[in-house]
């Protein structure tokens, strides 16, 4: 069986910063074919990367893991099944450090390096060393973004080589491309390809997706490296391989430069993201249903959430959503990315069809972060944390639209919530007799149980737990 890995696991504390003024690549680009080879004429690209090289430095992190008993729990902790279920899996033991080790890209010469969220995400300590270095660098977290999987820190330095970024929008199919990072801990490497395909989605790895595929060989510790193209300038940032083994298998996955690039803009001013969310679920058109449509292309809404945003607008379900702003909508990736795109309170203006008509409406964006009256913190229960089950949850996390209650969204250590044996990610569906419908409903079950024992009925990974509260 094929599954995603990650390249490397292993965010640490927020921290504000400045802004920052990025070494954009030349945008007038000139394609050419390799030459005929000649006597004493060797085809090299050692100039074009030598530079980019200088920008790639090799990170170490160390954090606490829960130890794992057996084989079973192994299982459940591997990266697919976390993925693919959306839930944690395993039973906490012991703490216990472990080190990781992954690349990431100077993309200031004070300091500011990206990498990917999951090589430095739950770290104590983020180390870097510089290329053709041994000397060591603390790092600090300025901010990450899980659901991009990009990551920014810093190191004190100064006068160092920022690589050059590209227009990865400008990027074809059949682009020489070189993977520049520290696979297997090895030290500095680089490997060849081609761009095999653009604009890669509904991969399963992050919530927004929009990969660079290449050939180019990508290994454990290349994550949160470079990619390059062939004049040394910065197309993507190395992510992931679909491999059945864990290693490279020629079918690798970049975030483009281009996403890097806001994404990292956007932490280094403000350290977090946020999002602009409409409150829709969405799909693309399969060929059944494009019969039903004048137009062919764009995002179709297979529900609304009440009292957001597109609710208050009047998308219904079934409407296909074709612009938002005059943007072409081709697809519900589109759709999803551009929203993501945008901050809370923009205003929009979204082009839809709907019984053949073709109709506009304005909406404004509110905030993708649960809303306050949707999630509640210490909820009845020393340490945890809980949130509703709206459609962006059942989205990310693969939950059936016919499951209902409410997601345990945190679990305290040594808090009773962690006694009871709650673990982030399952959904409480019943208590004693009452099923949970909500926050409200979970809340007012337990002030009306004023601390009497009882079962508390979750589901973790589609099975369902009888867990004893009181």
């Amino acid at each position: 069986m094929k599954k995603l890995t990650l390249i490397s696991i292993i965010s640490a504390t927020f921290l504000l910063a400045d802004s920052i003024n990025f070494n954009d690549a030349p945008q007038d680009i000139v394609r050419v074919s390799p030459f005929e080879n000649k006597d004493n004429v060797v085809l090299s690209y050692h100039n074009s990367i030598a530079k980019a090289k200088q920008s790639v430095v090799n990170i170490s992190t160390t954090k606490q893991t829960s130890g794992v008993t057996n084989g079973i729990e192994q299982m459940f902790n591997d990266p697919f099944f976390k993925e693919f279920f959306g839930f944690n899996f395993g039973v906490p033991q012991e703490r216990q450090k472990s080190t990781s080790l992954g690349s990431g890209v100077i993309i200031s010469q004070n300091g500011y390096i990206v990498t990917n969220n999951h090589v430095i995400e739950d770290s104590e300590q983020i180390i870097v060393t510089l290329p053709n270095s041994e000397k060591e660098y603390k790092a600090k977290l300025i901010g990450a973004d899980p659901k991009t999987d990009l990551a920014v820190i810093k190191i004190e330095a100064q006068g160092l080589s920022a690589i050059a970024i590209a227009d990865s929008s400008k990027l074809l199919e059949g682009d020489v491309v070189f993977a520049i990072g520290n696979p297997f801990g090895v030290g500095s490497s680089i490997t060849r390809g081609i761009v095999s395909a653009l604009n890669k989605n509904n991969i399963g790895l992050n919530q927004y997706e929009n990969f660079i595929q290449t050939d180019a060989s990508i290994n454990p510790g290349n994550s949160g490296g470079a990619l390059v193209d062939s004049r040394g300038a910065l197309v993507g940032i190395n992510s992931a391989i679909l491999s059945r083994g864990g290693d490279s298998s020629g079918i690798g996955f970049a975030i483009p430069a281009s996403m890097v690039k806001d994404i990292a803009k956007k932490l280094i001013s403000d350290g977090k993201i946020e999002r602009g969310y409409i409150g829709v679920m969405i799909a693309n058109l399969n060929e059944q249903q494009k019969e039903l449509y004048q137009n062919k292309e764009g995002a179709l809404i297979s529900s609304v959430e009440k009292d957001f945003p597109a609710d208050k607008a009047g998308l219904k379900r079934g409407d296909l959503v074709i612009a938002v702003d005059d943007k072409p909508i081709k697809n519900a990736n589109d759709l999803k990315n551009f929203i993501g795109s945008l901050s809370p309170n923009s205003q929009i203006n979204v082009t839809f069809e709907r019984g053949g008509k073709v109709s506009s409406v304005k909406i404004k964006l509110t905030n993708m972060s649960v809303d306050s009256k949707n999630l509640k913190d210490d909820a009845g229960i020393d340490g945890l944390s809980i949130t509703n089950l709206n459609d962006e949850i059942r989205r990310k996390y693969k939950i059936n639209p016919d499951i209902s209650g409410v997601m345990v969204s945190d679990v305290k250590q040594g808090s009773k919530a962690a006694e009871f044996g709650f673990e982030r990610g399952d959904i409480v569906m019943q208590i004693g007799d009452d099923v949970i419908k909500d926050v409200n409903s979970f809340v007012a079950v337990l002030k009306r149980l004023n601390g009497k024992k009882t079962l508390a009925w979750v589901n973790r990974g589609g099975v369902m737990h009888g867990l004893v509260i009181r």
